[in-house]
């Protein structure tokens, strides 16, 4: 059976953030042009997960009028709040002025991003965009001369060795004098594009974090709309890793609560999702969860290597935007002004090659030249040491390094620092550490994984080709489980990987069906032995308001 085609002058894969303020621009500039967003998630915001605290820059140049078209962006923030935390019972509480500038949130606002989401498409869909939910991108189409044609989506109807099933649905070819990318953290074709391309010479290696993020109804009492509070060091430091946690208070007597882990850590037995769970215990926060109860689980890669990292975003037939590229100000610890912005700069940079008579197909380098001109470039150029103090210096004195360059030098400094190493690079073997004992769940405060995965509304067709690929099913064994104590069972906060006891010797089972979509498996896995693609369209995390 053969693949339908559907052609459109702008395809773009992914509706999120960048790629729905790249449609909305896109047709703002010209209504004429016909402009496809393709989305994997059941709906848009399906998929959505951030913290999120949400700078409204990129927002007020897009649709200015904003407050009065009912955009879900109200709560402000009214208390700003940044800790070292010592232990389960101590932390310190850091004066404003000893806080890095870039991290300061007055006028900011906490927002769910699934919600914004879904009103950024409503407005597109008023334009005329037209948006798939429910379609993966699963491969690339490419012209004879090698440019980019456009995508193709999976097909719908295999069986889990890969034959058609009864009501099998090839994939549908969708070609575009344009493709823009707009996948989020580690995109499966974004990944594909970036070797192909070689996008990423004379860059440093990029690196990510995993942000693992619960969603809680508390009591009225210890609630306080607007308060943010965000943390660094225990647990995280306990075991040599890095990362920052959050508690941000939304409408509704609801908060957000979380924990990124750099994934540059070394120790194997490290859990970013028991460290998560631990973290809920300490004093400061456990006394607003306590007696509140979990609505919602989720966990997602987040790109953070910033200028430094950021690959060339053009290509031949396409650009790379949002955290596809990685245009997140680590700096700030946010990401949605700036992937705005990147798809806006996209948007406008596509209509003006196709007003100039373009067919399509070319390398559009003129973004390079939007791209520096830009406040956006001006922003992740001064928070281009941020992330690489950190990994050199740690917690505390990269901590000191960034004030100084971000209080007293506005991140303007003459040199440049840089992390060349590869996060899946940094893990070392077992034998070098004891294992981490971890307390057992208690059901009130902390879970489990798999009642964790429950909440998240997780479901994929179980008779279906897996998803998780591994490159070679010895290695799995021979190698992680030997050498590296199995880290995937660990790093994955979803529950897919399962070391199972048999006659024959030790098997690594996937569990597919439980899997977040966070990309945490093809980021850390120390042999890179793991490949993450797309399932079914529709697959996946069914996030209501994350």
């Amino acid at each position: 059976m053969e693949r339908e085609a559907m052609a459109y002058d702008v395809v773009i894969v992914g509706a999120g953030p960048a790629g729905l303020s790249a449609a909305i621009r896109l047709k703002q500039l010209n209504a004429e042009l016909s402009v496809m967003v393709l989305e994997k998630g059941s709906e848009v915001g399906a998929h959505i997960l951030s913290g999120a605290l949400f700078e409204t820059r990129a927002l007020d140049e897009l649709l200015p009028d904003w407050q009065s078209m009912a955009a879900p962006v109200s709560t402000l923030v009214s208390d700003d709040q940044v800790y070292l935390y010592r232990s389960e019972t101590a932390a310190v509480r850091l004066p404003s002025f000893a806080v890095p500038a870039p991290m300061h949130n007055s006028g900011n606002y906490v927002i769910s991003l699934g919600l914004l989401c879904r009103w950024l498409a409503e407005q597109a869909e008023a334009l005329g965009v037209e948006i798939f939910p429910g379609f993966a991108a699963a491969e690339l189409l490419y012209n004879d001369d090698a440019s980019v044609k456009g995508v193709a989506t999976g097909d719908l109807g295999r069986d889990r060795q890969g034959q058609p099933k009864d009501g099998f649905q090839p994939g549908l070819e969708l070609h575009a004098r344009y493709t823009l990318f707009a996948e989020g953290a580690r995109g499966q074709l974004g990944k594909e594009l970036i070797a192909r391309y070689d996008l990423a010479s004379g860059k440093t290696a990029q690196h990510y974090g995993i942000g693992i993020k619960e969603l809680w109804q508390i009591d009225p009492a210890r609630h306080q709309p607007g308060l943010v509070a965000h943390g660094a060091g225990w647990p995280l430091g306990e075991h040599g890793a890095t990362g920052g946690s959050f508690l941000y208070h939304l409408d509704d007597n609801q908060v957000a609560v979380g924990l990124i882990a750099d994934l540059n850590y070394a120790n194997p037995y490290l859990s970013p999702f028991e460290e998560f769970q631990r973290f809920k215990s300490q004093v400061g926060i456990r006394k607003y969860l306590e007696g509140g109860k979990r609505l919602c689980y989720g966990a997602r890669a987040i790109t953070k290597g910033g200028l430094n990292s950021l690959p060339k975003q053009s290509f031949p037939g396409g650009l790379l935007i949002g955290c596809d590229a990685g245009t997140l100000n680590f700096a700030k610890i946010k990401g949605i002004h700036t992937a705005m912005k990147s798809g806006m700069l996209a948007a406008e940079t596509v209509n003006a090659a196709l007003q100039a008579g373009d067919q399509g197909g070319k390398d559009l380098v003129a973004y390079d030249d939007a791209f520096k001109a830009s406040w956006l470039y001006t922003e992740l150029h001064q928070a281009r040491n941020f992330g690489p103090a950190l990994h050199r210096f740690g917690t505390f004195l990269g901590g000191a390094f960034n004030w100084l360059q971000q209080n007293l030098f506005a991140g303007r400094m003459f040199f440049t620092l840089k992390d060349s190493t590869n996060d899946h690079q940094q893990l070392q073997p077992a034998a070098r550490y004891q294992p981490i004992q971890y307390a057992r769940p208690d059901g009130v405060l902390t879970f489990d994984r798999l009642s964790s995965v429950f909440i998240s509304n997780t479901a994929h067709e179980e008779d279906q080709p897996v998803h998780l690929q591994l490159l070679d099913s010895a290695r799995a064994i021979s190698v992680n489980f030997k050498e590296y104590a199995s880290p995937e069972q660990r790093y994955c906060p979803a529950g897919v990987y399962e070391i199972v006891e048999e006659a024959a010797g030790p098997r690594l089972q996937i569990n597919a069906s439980n899997c977040v979509h966070c990309k945490t498996c093809d980021i850390k896995d120390p042999t890179q032995n793991i490949r993450w693609v797309a399932p079914e369209g529709g697959g996946g995390p069914n996030y209501p308001n994350m």
